[in-house]
């Protein structure tokens, strides 16, 4: 029944609030997530619309949730909408040990308002961690390691590849785990604020995020050597899905799924999911706020 009702909207005809910017390309200084470049985002004077998108028509639907990275593109074969949709992404929430993963690549970022780490993605993850226990009774792991420092410095080079030997060996003695969270907060210019409010309650916009393992070279989508990721496919169902999932509580809140061209986190377990909370220019609170609609949109996906 829960996921049925999770993608009752699929079918319907939905008010879609999408940001229009000025054709004006520039690149928003180094963002976090990105440890291999910078994004290049479309920027300027914005303003928003209401726009009518048939969620039956695939092109449009890929046009309303996907980004994509220029290093990168969309291959037909990888983004079959359909399978998406029909995959089946529940867990079996039995037996012992946890069956969720939260962890944080990056675990120094921090909000606007944050007085240390606990008060960062770490303290978002460990709040997520919280609320899939006490409300939807399933068992979660969160390591709170820094991955990006490393003698007491700040070193976000290197820092997946740091936080792979330890996730890697965390789900080997525990295989009971099903679903992995890499929880992050984006880097953004400090003029601008994801944030949006629904009812009175501001929400820190969430994105989520996959790296495909190809790159552009010489006009070919080619595959990367050394960064294969056997459950590319399902690491992409779980995207659409949850996106599906948070766009059903509120459009606003949902920035496009960003596709970039390398492998991330998302390699060492089927189910893995890679998250944005916000960025830097969000308070801690708005934050929080967000986690509530990701616990939300993971107990529809995978409870």
């Amino acid at each position: 029944m829960k996921r049925v009702m999770c993608f009752m909207f699929c079918v319907m005809i939905i008010s879609f609030t999408v940001v229009t910017y000025n054709r004006k390309n520039v690149t928003l200084g180094k963002v976090s997530l990105f440890e291999m470049g910078s994004a290049t985002l479309m920027v300027g004077n914005n303003y928003e619309q209401e726009v009518k998108i048939n969620l039956k028509d695939k092109e449009k639907l890929k046009k309303a949730f996907y980004a994509i990275d220029k290093k990168t593109g969309m291959e037909e074969s990888l983004f079959n909408l359909d399978k998406f949709e029909k995959e089946n992404l529940h867990i079996k929430n039995s037996g012992n040990g946890p069956k969720i993963l939260i962890f944080h690549t990056h675990g120094s970022e921090m909000y606007a308002d944050s007085k240390d780490t606990s008060e960062g993605v770490i303290g978002a993850g460990e709040y997520l961690k919280s609320i899939l226990e006490d409300k939807y009774g399933v068992e979660c792991l969160h390591i709170t390691d820094k991955f990006d420092i490393v003698d007491g410095r700040l070193q976000r080079d290197g820092a997946y590849e740091r936080a792979e030997v330890v996730i890697s060996q965390v789900i080997k003695e525990n295989p009971s785990i099903e679903v992995v969270i890499d929880l992050h907060r984006d880097g953004v210019n400090e003029n601008l604020k994801l944030v949006t409010n629904i009812d009175g309650k501001n929400y820190a916009k969430i994105m989520l995020f996959n790296g495909i393992c190809k790159k552009w070279d010489d006009g070919k989508l080619i595959n990367i050597s050394g960064l294969e990721n056997p459950y590319l496919k399902t690491n992409l169902a779980l995207s659409f899905q949850m996106q599906c999932a948070i766009t059903n509580f509120n459009s606003s809140i949902a920035r496009k799924i960003y596709i970039n061209a390398y492998r991330y986190s998302l390699h060492m377990k089927d189910k893995s999911m890679l998250i944005e909370l916000g960025a830097q220019t969000n308070t801690y609170k708005e934050a929080l706020n967000s986690v509530e609609v990701i616990a939300e949109a993971l107990a529809k996906v995978c409870l």
